[in-house]
């Protein structure tokens, strides 16, 4: 290994690539389900509600297999384990293409048992690789960022690009970016590495630049620290009050998780049956909400550590904007079913303001969860994300027969309606309370 005075190399520019690859990819297949929905409900004359329970089934996979998928990254390691759902679920979405009308659940099931656990390795990977000082940002640009654009991506590449403009049809096409994901998945398995220290591109000077503070802020801090507590004993630590806050932020969660389901699985099919709108165009107008949502998140991010660094109160500066981004978003939604509903372009244009809006408290609510998780923040992110998933399953059948039974009106509505309770939630949030007290001040 180099001498120590060396200038560090640059192997975790490579890992941040890795990472951000694996949470555009994670979004680039997950949408595509929404963009093949016309084509499968021609194909075997599946209604809109048979159509949300296949949503259903992958979020149903995903909710189960994320506690354990957590568990087993931790174990394995990112390396084998990320690499390795990363090859699962690129399997499963050419399944989508491959499987017959009655495959088609089961193609579901696994493609939301393999994503299940790739956050959870993301966030691994960024945490082991990036030292405390740059490590939220570096968490924010893999995780929300090229995640949000991955989304995007997957409306323009699959439905203007290749059907629209190559006139690919919709097996081919599948193929192809399942075909992607599996040279992702080696790609990962091939460059990465658990640790820096386990690099061999990575020199010392790098390996201390990104452990050294990790390891003296362990060594200081956590090597005389008391015993780990008993599950009993955690319960015994909560107050009434901090078990209030958990569950309105896992509402929160819920309520935002209800109202962007219309985002990731059934604005083409709008713009197809309500519209007309051919795949050229279909692609491109329902990116725009994604790439609403992605500006917001960096935003909102930023507008967090901008007031709460000028000295406001940390309870308040988190509840306003999780309030005032709901809020406004669920206004909007309102503003352009009014004004815009009967005009595809100008209502997607206006729904990138609502989903930049919505999605200014995302990083909001991630901030929230840190604050009031403390040792346990690992642990009450995973809960968040299960309850939050109970509303990934109930969305799409919701939808699903609405859009159906009622009208596409009725569909937006209801997520301004989402919207709104989920700013009413955040007046009932106080960061500042820890969910579980330390044993100094119980």
């Amino acid at each position: 290994m180099s001498d120590p005075t060396d200038r560090p190399t640059n192997v975790r520019w490579i890992v941040f690539a890795l990472g951000c690859g694996s949470s555009w990819m994670l979004y680039l297949h997950r949408y595509t389900f929404a963009l093949i929905k016309p084509k499968l409900a021609n194909e075997y004359g599946l209604s809109n509600t048979e159509l949300g329970a296949l949503d259903s089934a992958f979020s149903l996979f995903y909710m189960v297999f994320q506690f354990p998928s957590g568990v087993a990254a931790d174990v394995l390691g990112a390396h084998l384990f990320l690499g390795g759902i990363i090859l699962v679920w690129s399997l499963a979405l050419g399944a989508h293409a491959w499987v017959d009308e009655r495959g088609l659940w089961s193609a579901r099931a696994a493609f939301g048992m393999g994503q299940a656990g790739a956050f959870a390795s993301v966030n691994r990977v960024a945490r082991t690789w990036f030292p405390l000082s740059v490590r939220t940002t570096a968490q924010g640009w893999m995780g929300v960022f090229s995640g949000r654009i991955g989304a995007a991506s997957a409306n323009v590449l699959f439905a203007t690009v290749l059907i629209g403009a190559l006139t690919l049809d919709w097996r081919t096409a599948t193929y192809l970016f399942a075909a992607a994901g599996l040279m992702l998945g080696f790609l990962f398995l091939a460059l990465y590495r658990n640790s820096p220290s386990e690099h061999p591109w990575a020199n010392r000077a790098e390996v201390e630049y990104i452990e050294g503070p990790d390891v003296s802020q362990s060594t200081s801090k956590y090597e005389s620290a008391p015993r780990r507590p008993k599950i009993r004993e955690l319960f015994r630590r909560m107050s009434p009050r901090s078990i209030v806050n958990l569950f309105c932020i896992n509402l929160t969660s819920t309520l935002s998780t209800i109202a962007d389901n219309i985002y990731s699985n059934w604005i083409p099919l709008f713009l197809y049956e309500q519209h007309g709108m051919k795949f050229k165009e279909m692609g491109i107008y329902s990116a725009l909400p994604l790439i609403g949502g992605a500006c917001g998140g960096a935003f909102g991010g930023y507008l967090n550590d901008r007031l709460i660094r000028t000295g406001h109160n940390r309870r308040w500066i988190r509840s306003l904007i999780g309030l005032s981004g709901k809020g406004t978003a669920g206004v909007l939604i309102v503003v352009a079913l009014y004004s815009s509903f009967d005009n595809p372009y100008r209502f997607c244009v206006l729904l990138f303001f609502v989903k930049f809006f919505a999605d200014v408290s995302l990083a909001t609510r991630w901030g929230a969860v840190s604050d009031v998780g403390g040792k346990a923040t690992a642990s009450v992110f995973g809960f968040n994300n299960t309850v939050a998933s109970i509303g990934a399953i109930a969305a799409p059948v919701m939808y699903g027969y609405v859009s159906e039974h009622a009208s596409w009106e009725a569909v937006f509505i209801i997520g301004g309606v989402m919207y709104a309770l989920c700013a009413a939630s955040w007046l009932l949030i106080d960061c500042t309370i820890p969910l579980v007290r330390d044993e100094d001040a119980s």
